[in-house]
């Protein structure tokens, strides 16, 4: 008989209690902020349509090739989500009726047969909050100053890069690159940062753009002037795309400067976003001292999608962002973070030799809506103190034969080592 295999599949994981409490101490900080920024809570299904999935308005080729497929009994196409974009845009275009602005906020498991990196895994938990119906760049902004908020409760000190597919795509324009060739060029700027001028360059011939239109993007890239809006505005009128893009930077720009949030977030016109879903700004989260050098948030505007799936032509004005659960998780390890002071009990009670009567103080204490763990596997005292400090529990229940007899019962403060009685009828 073969023996089973009881490892956990490539790119999972198990989270053990005492990561899990980080992690959903994260999760519930990230969905007190979107709660507070007027976002209602919604849930879509894992288990999709392949075709929806795989729609043009979805992820891209590169996430598609990722995608897990499978069948089931009536040989019906199926795929596991592989972000919360798209279920999200089926929920708009199945539900007519929502009343615009739709601001929604959604957490869970999404699934890509990727590579595996530091913050990277194949199941993994996503953090999403979309915004449809404000053509406004008001959006865009909201988005960007609640993810600052959303890490500076994180204590986690990240800095935003934004640019806008518009502006990207009529510079491209402007220096020459054949339309057919524009997204995947698009895809290889995507990859600046990563592997540098050099290999851009060299991704870009393997494309098949000839040597001039390379060595045009090449001093495009490298000139010190366009890292900032000012130098683009001289172009506006070059073509309506970058006229366009122009707009809504500066739009933009306006909100973030308003509300103090343009030191943090920086203009980078080579931030692409290489997901070919969207038509406007794009922006991507990063920890300011680079310990991950992938992003640990991201998203843009999509305004095609809704309209995409329905086959109707309808533009929908929709911007999102996505927090991963688990690159954030990972900063916290590398930055220490990955530890809690207070333990979530109330009080650890421990029986000696009245499992019982102890017992019914956990009941009664519960009711009374503390937080209790009982000590059910007959430890000595010297054991269950140790314990106890060893999970940061502040009190300790120890309830004895004199303690019942006396209808007393006696709380230890882990902290200061100081006891306490405090009277508690054993006979009720």
């Amino acid at each position: 008989m073969k023996k089973m295999n009881y490892q956990n599949v490539k790119g999972t994981q198990d989270f053990l209690p005492e990561s899990e409490i980080i992690r959903r101490k994260i999760r519930r900080t990230l969905e007190d902020i979107f709660i507070q920024y007027g976002c209602k809570p919604l849930e879509t299904p894992i288990l999709n349509y392949t075709n929806l999935l795989a729609s043009k308005y979805g992820g891209g080729t590169e996430i598609l090739e990722e995608m897990y497929t499978l069948s089931d009994r009536g040989d019906r196409e199926l795929a596991l989500r592989y972000d919360l974009t798209i279920p999200f845009a089926k929920v708009v275009a199945m539900n007519p009726t929502l009343k615009m602005p739709f601001k929604r906020y959604e957490i869970g498991k999404v699934f890509r047969d990727g590579p595996i990196k530091t913050g990277r895994f194949r199941e993994f938990t996503q953090c999403d909050v979309d915004i449809v119906g404000v053509k406004s760049q008001i959006a865009e902004a909201e988005l960007m100053v609640m993810a600052l908020d959303a890490f500076k409760a994180l204590e986690l000190n990240v800095t935003i890069q934004y640019n806008n597919r518009n502006l990207l795509i009529g510079m491209l324009k402007l220096l020459k690159i054949p339309s057919e060739k524009i997204d995947q060029v698009v895809l290889v700027l995507d990859k600046l940062e990563k592997i540098g001028i050099e290999g851009v360059s060299s991704e870009l011939l393997k494309k098949g753009l000839g040597t001039k239109i390379v060595e045009n993007i090449r001093q495009f890239v490298v000139n010190p002037e366009i890292r900032t809006v000012e130098y683009f505005e001289n172009l506006a009128t070059k073509n309506d795309e970058i006229e366009q893009g122009i707009e809504e930077l500066l739009e933009l720009q306006s909100f973030l400067e308003v509300l103090g949030a343009d030191e943090k977030c920086v203009f980078n016109p080579f931030l692409a976003r290489g997901l070919e879903i969207y038509t406007g700004m794009v922006y991507e989260i990063f920890l300011a001292d680079r310990d991950i050098t992938s992003s640990i948030g991201s998203g843009g505007r999509y305004d095609n999608a809704i309209g995409g799936l329905m086959e109707s032509g309808q533009t929908f004005s929709t911007v999102g962002i996505s927090f991963g659960l688990d690159v954030i998780y990972t900063a916290y390890e590398l930055t220490g973070k990955n530890s809690f002071d207070d333990s979530e009990i109330d009080y650890y009670i421990i029986p000696l030799n009245t499992l019982k009567e102890s017992f019914l103080v956990a009941k009664k204490l519960r009711d009374q809506g503390n937080n209790i763990e009982l000590e059910m596997s007959g430890k000595r005292l010297g054991k269950a103190l140790e314990r106890a400090n060893k999970e940061n529990v502040k009190n300790v229940i120890i309830i004895g034969k004199n303690e019942v007899q006396n209808n007393q019962i006696k709380i230890k403060n882990m902290v200061t080592g100081g006891e306490r009685t405090e009277s508690f009828d054993f006979k009720e």
